[in-house]
């Protein structure tokens, strides 16, 4: 059964906007849900109580600080901090992200106020005590370090998350649902058969040519990701990704595979990475390229891109990956 995660985004509001759209973008990669205090980006005491009902609702916590303390409560404190306080309370997992040089920011992005300093020097010095925090210097480092952080994060501490309520439904309905998936099965293949290659592209690359490819991998305990290329031929890529495609793996757990994949038959494979995905380009480039070559059909579930093979993707899955009798002898 498909689960997803809730992520709280903690941070000051008006001086990392950026930051948090790339943080946004990044778990939403990841397919967890993303939450945070967007709609109320003035947040009184009332509306507070509104964001720890939010924070109820979520399984991670993410706090990113900048140069800013944030606007005040009535006690003195920031709401930024107060959201800190209220999650660890909690017993939420907590991960932080705190900028390596404030100095170094803009004017407009730090606090010029000489008590809003010293409390958020405090703050800092708070959050980095009993727990690893992660160093930042520009947004765009930001969405790798969280997704590192958070994949580790959720390995390590699964908590309940969040599944569809039709996902959930009496055994009885799947036995139905299986009854009616077989019986349409052949209309299905007939389908199958007549859109496979409904594509008349003109001098599309066929599978013997190579393409290029770029992805990103990094280590737990590192702080940023590591961008790489490999070069390969369309075979070798769909020969890497059609043995998972059958599994219905959505399109971002696919990207994994193949990025793996890739740096094996690049011969990159002595850098292994424990966290390993594709560019956003780079595998809307293979999603094109096998659909436009009538291997793969597409559908959406849960608001995830899955892929499935036609079958023509099968017949060319079995080409590329059964043994013949000249490669017997190397079997063992």
């Amino acid at each position: 059964m498909e689960k997803r995660y809730q992520v709280f985004i903690s941070s000051t509001f008006t001086d990392l906007q950026d930051e948090r759209a790339k943080v946004q973008q990044a778990i939403m990669e990841m397919d967890c849900i993303p939450a945070g205090m967007e709609v109320f980006p003035a947040i009184d005491e009332e509306q507070f109580e509104f964001i720890k009902k939010v924070i109820d609702d979520c399984d991670y916590y993410i706090l990113i600080i900048g140069g800013r303390y944030g606007s005040l409560s009535d006690a003195g404190v920031s709401y930024t901090e107060m959201e800190y306080e209220y999650a660890v309370n909690k017993g939420l997992k907590v991960m932080a992200f705190l900028h390596n040089d404030p100095n170094s920011l803009p004017v407009k992005k730090t606090e010029q106020v000489t008590g809003s300093k010293k409390k958020l020097a405090a703050f800092r010095e708070k959050v980095a005590s009993g727990r690893l925090v992660k160093a930042w210097s520009v947004a765009n480092e930001l969405p790798g370090l969280v997704a590192l952080s958070l994949s580790k994060t959720i390995k390590t501490y699964p908590t309940i998350g969040w599944i569809r309520g039709d996902s959930a439904a009496d055994p009885a309905l799947y036995k139905e649902l299986s009854s009616l998936r077989k019986e349409n099965q052949e209309l299905k293949e007939a389908a199958a058969k007549r859109s496979a290659d409904v594509y008349a592209v003109d001098n599309i690359a066929g599978l013997d040519e190579v393409v290029t490819i770029k992805g990103f991998g990094g280590w737990y305990e590192s702080e940023s990701a590591v961008s790489w290329t490999a070069s390969l031929s369309w075979a070798q890529l769909f020969k890497i990704a059609s043995p998972y495609i059958p599994n219905s793996e959505s399109e971002q757990t696919l990207s994994g595979y193949i990025a793996d994949g890739a740096q094996i038959f690049s011969n990159k494979a002595s850098t292994k990475y424990d966290s390993n995905y594709l560019a956003n380009e780079s595998k809307q480039l293979l999603r094109i390229q096998f659909k436009a070559l009538g291997l793969i059909k597409l559908s959406s579930m849960n608001k995830d891109i899955h892929w499935s093979l036609t079958p023509k993707g099968e017949a060319e899955m079995t080409n590329l990956l059964v043994v013949r009798k000249a490669e017997l002898t190397n079997v063992t």
